[in-house]
């Protein structure tokens, strides 16, 4: 145990074996539904469901361990949620792309991710992001899970009229939510150790009971073969010889690195672990998600990222890769274990990522608000993220705006030379978007 604690600077981190263990549960239990979303998403291409949630695990499993191990951060990764929906519903079905093609894109652009890590640009950017900036980030995602959480948990619908409004209470499933979410409220204000793991708990027994969810059929199941999809990525690299295909390898390349790098910002700025502004050991923790990325495609799952429902490992303690290690290891005993795992639904985990946002949208009382070229890419960046339903969009409305508002103020002399590259990437990561939805 000396020796774990040691390994992992549980010590120094205010932290201790036990919490990382329910700091890993917590992520674990927050992010286990894209074993059975990213079969679903991807299924639709064509490719064998049964594999996809064996690779789903096993891609997950490596990513958190190394970066658990390598860069000591409690930050969990598994296939992306709005990559795996782009490789199923615009490169697939929209430009009738094989998905072993797809697939090749996304292990192109895994290497052309790696190398933009080896020469550290990913990490000169996260350095050059003022710290007002970083804060919007955090601020940003936390919304952002919190809208995943309503939405999820059906307290909010989609609106033909208005996009969204408020749910039904004749949907039986949202009182699980409401449930979960006023026992993990009053958890949280008495000071209760691990609240939002108690919270979600409650929220299953409730469903349960309630017969909103069914009793799991078993404990253990049979692990499916991975070899309808495996090495795919590799056999099929030919075929990435038109234009078309190399706007999708850097529409994957773009919406990863942007959204990886907001992800790791923000949630290494919760966890407190920011050093004047820059982040320790950026190098590992990079080498880390790209690498999983690397290793997905080969696997065969669409690009692999760091996700935000590791805040709510965060949120009960979690401060050290022990964390992401045990997320690993959960990701990995969930392969025989799946029928326990149906359980808890998006209802059930709907409240501690309600919370979560709660915890994260603190970040926006260190935003000079009254400095309005300062405020104005902060605002965007926060509201920018949930209203798109990405991390990247909202980052790339700030960062736009961010240069031309600074020279408004006439504080150009203070816009560094990165940040008006970042300006420039994100023109151009609009336009490509713009190219790839029109193709589909």
């Amino acid at each position: 145990m000396n020796a774990i604690s040691n390994f992992f600077h549980l010590k120094e981190n205010n932290t201790s074996f036990k919490t990382e263990l329910l700091a890993g549960l917590t992520t674990f239990v927050s992010m286990s539904y894209i074993l059975f979303v990213n079969p679903n998403v991807l299924g639709a291409s064509g490719m064998d469901k049964g594999a996809l949630f064996t690779v789903t695990a096993l891609s997950a499993a490596f990513t958190c361990i190394v970066m658990g191990l390598i860069a000591n951060y409690p930050i969990a990764s598994a296939p992306t949620l709005g990559l795996n929906a782009f490789f199923t519903y615009t490169v697939c079905l929209g430009m009738k792309v094989k998905w072993q093609t797809a697939l090749a894109a996304v292990f192109v652009a895994s290497i052309l991710f790696i190398l933009l890590t080896v020469f550290k640009v990913r990490e000169m950017i996260i350095d050059a992001i003022p710290a007002d900036i970083k804060y919007a980030i955090s601020a940003g995602i936390g919304l952002f899970i919190a809208f995943i959480g309503l939405q999820g948990g059906k307290l909010i619908q989609n609106s033909d009229s208005t996009l969204v409004t408020i749910g039904s209470l004749n949907n039986p499933t949202v009182w699980i939510t409401i449930f979960g979410l006023i026992i993990t409220i009053f958890l949280m204000i008495a000071r209760v150790p691990g609240a939002i793991f108690i919270g979600m708990i409650a929220a299953a027994v409730f469903g349960i009971v309630t017969g909103q969810i069914p009793m799991p059929k078993g404990v253990i199941s049979s692990v499916p073969s991975i070899a309808p999809t495996f090495g795919q990525a590799v056999f099929h690299i030919g075929d990435i010889n038109t234009v078309q295909m190399w706007i999708v390898v850097f529409t994957f390349l773009l919406v990863t690195f942007f959204d990886t790098t907001g992800t790791l910002i923000g949630l290494v700025q919760q966890a407190g672990l920011m050093k004047d502004n820059k982040m320790p050991r950026a190098g590992e923790a990079l080498a880390a998600d790209s690498s999983g990325m690397l290793v997905g495609s080969v696997l065969g799952t669409s690009p692999v990222g760091a996700f935000v429902e590791s805040s709510a490992g965060i949120a009960v303690g979690g401060r050290t890769g022990l964390t992401a290690v045990w997320v690993g290891i959960f990701f990995l005993i969930s392969t025989i274990f799946s029928p326990i795992l149906s359980v808890f639904t998006t209802q059930v985990t709907a409240p501690a990522l309600i919370i979560v946002g709660v915890l994260m949208a603190e970040n926006l009382a260190h935003v000079h608000w009254t400095n309005l070229e300062i405020a104005i890419p902060c605002f965007l960046i926060a509201l920018g993220m949930p209203l798109t339903y990405s991390i990247s969009d909202g980052l790339g409305w700030g960062l736009i705006v961010y240069p031309v508002s600074m020279i408004a103020a006439k504080r150009f002399k203070e816009i560094t030379p990165m940040m008006w590259i970042l300006f420039i990437v994100f023109v151009i990561y609009f336009v490509v978007l713009n190219v790839t939805r029109g193709a589909s």
